[in-house]
């Protein structure tokens, strides 16, 4: 388990005295952490060389499906091959072709925001392969048809493959995503359950606001289980603590009420514009389904934190933050979603753990 912690903003050094000595240090590491989670912007970002392959994939579909339409008996005729009893289920084969190549053409302008019609094209260009493969092997087809796959199906597979992983990277970074308000500002707009502002809380005393994943998490059922287990010496340190979840408030008031955590106020952020204001982004596939996410997943389990449906998203970061008087001033950001943060230490006064470490 790794613990990183970042002072977003430098504290008054009349409530936190001794910070400026570490306030380098930490800024450093946040710059680092928000350059690689800058969301950018979808269009402008995409390389060019993907909208002309999309393009030209539509272009060529477009011309194939109508020649397949028109002519369904040519390449039958060139390869000396049997002509088909039913030609309409070839032209049907050419219309879908030509449908797909508008498709293409129509991803073009946009890959990320259009990369479900260049998966479905990448996947019909995988298994269309796959079945000719066992054509072929059963000499239902001559190898002469196989053409049809190359120019079809497998010189578009590593262009497809590129673009698609474009825009899984653009979905991991919020690329496109709406202009979020300064910190600031959003924490005078959040309300809390319990009607009050982040930042009206925070001016009362020190707030722990603990970002949590999707309630079908077992981490997150864990991260409640531990918070359950050390509310009384978080509160004891003089800490309020706050929620924040991404389901509906109604059913997130039930599921920690099972916690007996149903009293603590909590943030409804199905936008997840705190999540993102405060630089938490959606985890790589290291960080969600990595070999030691794997391990802690199984201890997990064994302790009875067993996952449950998905509610919100899937591939959203946790994090914790203390807050005081409207500034963050420590802050644990995950390095995997199996990360196991210590509450408690998290809660404490800093200006006490200055004063014990000098």
């Amino acid at each position: 388990m790794r613990q990183e912690q970042f002072v977003t903003h430098v504290p008054d050094s009349k409530c936190y005295p001794g910070l400026s000595d570490v306030q380098t240090k930490h800024r450093r590491l946040l710059e680092n952490h928000n350059r690689v989670n800058t969301p950018m912007n979808t269009r402008s970002s995409s390389p060019r060389w993907m909208r002309n392959v999309l393009l030209a994939a539509g272009l060529y579909n477009v011309l194939w499906g109508g020649f397949a339409v028109l002519f369904p008996g040519a390449i039958f005729d060139w390869l000396r091959m049997p002509q088909p009893n039913y030609p309409q289920f070839w032209q049907c084969i050419g219309m879908i072709v030509g449908v797909y190549g508008i498709g293409y053409a129509i991803a073009a302008f946009n890959p990320v925001r259009h990369w479900p019609i260049v998966l479905v094209g990448f996947l019909g260009k995988v298994f269309g392969p796959l079945g000719m493969i066992q054509a072929l092997w059963t000499e239902q087809l001559p190898w002469a048809f196989a053409l049809n796959c190359i120019t079809n199906d497998l010189i578009w597979w590593v262009p497809f493959a590129l673009i698609l992983r474009h825009a899984w990277t653009a979905y991991l970074s919020d690329a496109g995503a709406d202009t979020l308000p300064d910190e600031s500002t959003l924490l005078k707009e959040t309300l809390t359950s319990n009607g009050s502002s982040l930042a009206a809380l925070s001016n009362e005393r020190p707030v722990l606001l603990v970002f949590l994943r999707h309630s079908g998490c077992s981490f997150c059922r864990e991260a409640l289980a531990d918070l359950a287990a050390s509310r009384h010496s978080i509160e004891k340190n003089g800490t309020r603590l706050v929620l924040i979840h991404m389901g509906s408030a109604e059913s997130f008031a039930a599921f920690t009420a099972h916690y007996g955590l149903g009293d603590v106020p909590a943030i409804a952020d199905p936008e997840r514009r705190l999540y993102r204001v405060l630089g938490l982004r959606r985890g790589r596939f290291a960080q969600l389904l990595g070999f030691g996410v794997w391990w802690r997943g199984f201890t997990s389990l064994l302790a009875g934190h067993h996952p449950g449906a998905l509610d919100g998203d899937g591939t959203q970061m946790p994090g914790v933050f203390l807050l005081h008087h409207a500034r963050v001033v420590r802050s644990f950001i995950h390095a995997d979603v199996a990360d196991r943060p210590d509450y408690v230490n998290l809660s404490v006064n800093l200006s006490v753990n200055l004063a014990r470490d000098h």
